[in-house]
């Protein structure tokens, strides 16, 4: 009986360390999980723009990230469209385009021939203490989010969006959590009510002093010795002598005349919307538990400075300058906070940006006339066909036929997209067109037209999508330089994880931004969006869980 119960003891000693072996490596990985999650995302950033302003770069912001951080020098967005819903749904879900349906902010429903936007939603109104725009939410949005995941796993979780454009915010949000913008009457923090139905008291209180217009810009000079900058071009104003004093004579350009255009086309947009990010952690307390939070910060004055000034001049420089202080002045803020052990940090971007069309001192580029082509197509069908609306209109790089017309005269509407297709390499500015029966009965596994085909979302693209010679953009007032390419100067674009769990390091790989949310979840210890196509990024993640 003795050996009988030695034998026993023995056995049950072994499964006593096992269990307890067990529990260990579980409260381990379990304590690897961040507490809080931020994610920068620096919209119209080319991955260029790390090395090309880096050296004046301070410590603590952008610098301190790259010093700490995982760096994939070669990150790509791999479809056409890149625009910023398009690359906001991507970093979010993992998926392109041609899945999560993000295909740009507008589109026409082929059913009853009506505008759609991606946000808009007449069921949902702006919370108290707004001004009234706020009718948005995500219910457009058709596949989870990062975020979504993660308070799917966890309902003591928290998840905060913020950007200056509702868009912005709901995008890179998705349904759950909150999204908070500047609505546009007043420049105040809103969100719509299908996020809450009342505005924190804080956010009311943020608002009623009017927080924003301390952090706004009277004179824009430069952060730095103007002998620093790599760039000599003072884009709009172009009669300042003294670009040893200042950018601007003021900020009085017709788009920055209201405080929220000041938000928009000045670096103060952003240094509001992380003050704003501030108060958010304090009364929200994100981070001060184990639940993982998540808070996504996306910077849209960026792309406004970047569309407007180009970014080839000094204001998109120092703008950049700018970020990076706010930048290091936010870490030390969520530092002090916040353990750093505990918080992981990326910082990417939705797209880049077109070099300007019109350069100073040099001959302006081509750009394409939207509303000039979609003359010359109409009356190419009427011509064909009899005279006719058949055009509903032209988004996302598309034009959008009539079907109901077009079904109605009995005409085939296959057809007619061969034709358009074919016609409209004649205009100029036009690389390739291609209709979306071809896109539907062809894979594409290379080339333009598999970034095309990435792009293609059956229900909401267009019949005939064109592609633009490189460096040509669709003519707007008040745009130098655009995003909706897909060319390398619109697809690179910077992608840095740091914090505690990740490999630091320079990683020279080409990389897919589809790769980061299930990066992102892995570090998060959760599931990967469920509409994710990629692997993570294991590399970069220490396994001595």
């Amino acid at each position: 009986m003795s050996d009988i119960w030695i034998a026993m003891r023995r056995f049950l000693t072994l499964i006593l360390t096992a269990s307890l072996l067990v529990s260990a490596g579980t409260a381990t990985a379990e304590g690897n999980k961040p507490r809080l999650v931020i994610n920068f995302v620096v919209s119209s950033m080319r991955a260029t723009d790390i090395e090309r302003y880096g050296d004046n770069f301070i410590d603590g912001g952008i610098r301190s990230i790259m010093q700490n951080g995982a760096i994939f020098t070669d990150a790509h967005h791999n479809y056409m469209l890149t625009s910023t819903p398009a690359g906001l749904a991507t970093i979010t879900t993992g998926t392109q385009p041609s899945t999560h349906g993000v295909i740009g902010d507008e589109w026409w429903n082929y059913v009853d021939s009506s505008h759609v936007e991606l946000i808009w939603d007449r069921q949902h109104r702006p919370v108290e203490f707004s001004t009234g725009t706020g009718n948005h939410s995500a219910h457009r949005l058709v596949v989870h989010t990062i975020g979504d995941m993660l308070l799917d796993a966890n309902d003591a979780s928290k998840q905060y969006s913020l950007a200056i454009d509702p868009l912005s915010a709901i995008v890179l949000n998705g349904k759950q959590g909150i999204a908070f913008w500047a609505e546009k009457n007043q420049a105040h923090w809103t969100t719509s009510s299908a996020y809450m139905d009342y505005a924190p008291e804080w956010v009311k209180e943020y608002n009623k002093l009017d927080s924003n217009k301390l952090y706004t810009l009277s004179r824009w000079s430069p952060l730095h010795n103007i002998a620093l900058y790599r760039n000599s071009e003072v884009a709009v104003v172009e009669d300042i002598k003294d670009k040893q004093t200042r950018l601007l004579s003021g900020i009085d350009h017709s788009l920055a005349k209201s405080l929220h255009g000041k938000m928009c086309y000045t670096p103060a947009g952003n240094t509001m919307l992380l003050k704003f990010a501030r108060s958010l952690m304090i009364y929200e307390k994100l981070g001060t538990d184990d639940n993982t939070d998540i808070l996504n910060i996306c910077f849209d004055a960026a792309r406004y400075i970047a569309e407007y000034y180009g970014p080839e001049s000094i204001e998109y420089e120092d703008m950049l300058y700018r970020l990076d202080k706010d930048i290091a002045d936010f870490l030390t803020f969520v530092y002090s906070k916040v353990d750093s052990r505990d918080v992981v940090i990326c910082l990417t971007s939705d797209h880049g940006t077109s070099p300007s069309y019109n350069p100073v001192g040099k001959s302006a580029a081509e750009r394409f006339n939207v509303r000039q082509m979609e003359v010359i197509v109409n009356a190419f069908l009427g011509a064909r066909y009899g005279s006719d609306d058949y055009i509903l209109g032209f988004a996302n790089n598309a034009l959008y036929l009539n079907h109901q017309l077009i079904l109605g005269k009995r005409l085939s509407l296959e057809d007619i997209r061969e034709e358009v297709a074919v016609f409209m390499l004649q205009l100029r500015g036009v690389a390739s067109a291609i209709s979306t029966t071809a896109l539907r009965n062809t894979s594409f596994t290379e080339g333009r037209n598999h970034l095309i085909q990435q792009s293609y979302y059956a229900t909401r693209s267009g019949d005939v999508i064109i592609d633009l010679m490189p460096g040509c953009i669709i003519e707007q007032n008040n745009v130098r330089s655009s995003s909706v390419s897909g060319y390398r100067y619109s697809s690179h674009v910077p992608l840095i994880i740091a914090g505690s769990g990740i490999v630091a390091g320079r990683y020279d790989e080409e990389v897919d931004i589809t790769r980061l949310a299930p990066t992102m979840a892995e570090i998060m210890g959760i599931d990967a969006p469920w509409a994710s196509t990629a692997k993570p990024l294991n590399e970069i993640l220490k396994t001595d869980k």
